[in-house]
């Protein structure tokens, strides 16, 4: 069902389609309230997922994300408790969320894009990092929000082996060696590259492609759309 990493202090999860009781093409972890699956089904998927990563579905927190920059902080739970009650909740937009409070829990949802969390110890970031954020900043951004240079924990995305893009979008990586081959970008080395560039020494991968792997991951690009959500969590255990 799960991934997990260890960072300083921390750990990151990365969730699978597997070991949920969603069906059809939401099979079977869907965590995406926002599509065409059953909402009890996506309620009781994101429960299931709380339990593996060992949190409490009421101290998990995320974002409306939109393919931008904007960080938001978190110092308690989510008093609407969008992710444990899903459904027709006011979210804040943003792509990144930070914390230092122990045991809340951070997340995103993906389906091609890259989830990326980040530990000092003292502070954790969970980020949505599909090409508009990083093109935008967000991995820079969320690293100046730490006193020190945190550790990074990179999880599935889609790979430059099925990423195909228009000029437009290569052009805007086209400084970082080895991230465009033709029309084809490798995200995780345009992530590698920023990470390292805002001093992050310390990455972990989970080194899969989305795409390429039907029955592990969601695909927002392989499925034409009707897909569901997998997820990264990072939380700060001590």
């Amino acid at each position: 069902m799960i991934d997990m990493l260890e960072l300083p202090g921390a750990r990151a999860v990365f969730s699978t389609r597997r070991g949920g009781v969603s069906e059809g093409p939401y099979r079977s972890l869907n965590l995406g309230i926002l599509t065409d699956d059953e909402p009890d089904r996506v309620s009781e998927n994101r429960g299931r997922l709380a339990g593996a990563a060992a949190v409490d579905a009421q101290n998990v927190v995320m974002g409306w994300q939109v393919h931008g920059t904007e960080l938001r902080g978190w110092d308690g739970p989510d008093p609407q408790r969008a992710f444990a009650d899903p459904g027709g909740k006011e979210l804040p937009r943003v792509d990144g969320l930070l914390t230092d409070q122990q045991g809340l829990a951070l997340l995103v949802l993906v389906a091609d894009c890259y989830p990326v969390a980040l530990s000092d110890g003292e502070r954790v970031a969970m980020l949505h990092c599909g090409w508009r954020p990083l093109a935008g900043g967000i991995v820079e951004k969320a690293a100046g929000a730490f006193d020190t240079p945190p550790a990074a924990a990179v999880g599935p995305g889609i790979g430059g082996c099925c990423y195909e893009v228009g000029p437009e979008v290569a052009e805007r990586f086209a400084g970082v060696p080895g991230a465009v081959e033709g029309r084809m970008l490798d995200l995780r080395r345009v992530i590698a590259a920023k990470l390292a560039g805002a001093g992050v020494r310390e990455v972990a991968h989970v080194d899969r492609c989305t795409s390429c792997e039907p029955e592990l991951y969601f695909s927002h690009r392989r499925d034409r759309g009707l897909t569901g959500r997998q997820a990264g969590l990072c939380v700060l255990s001590g």
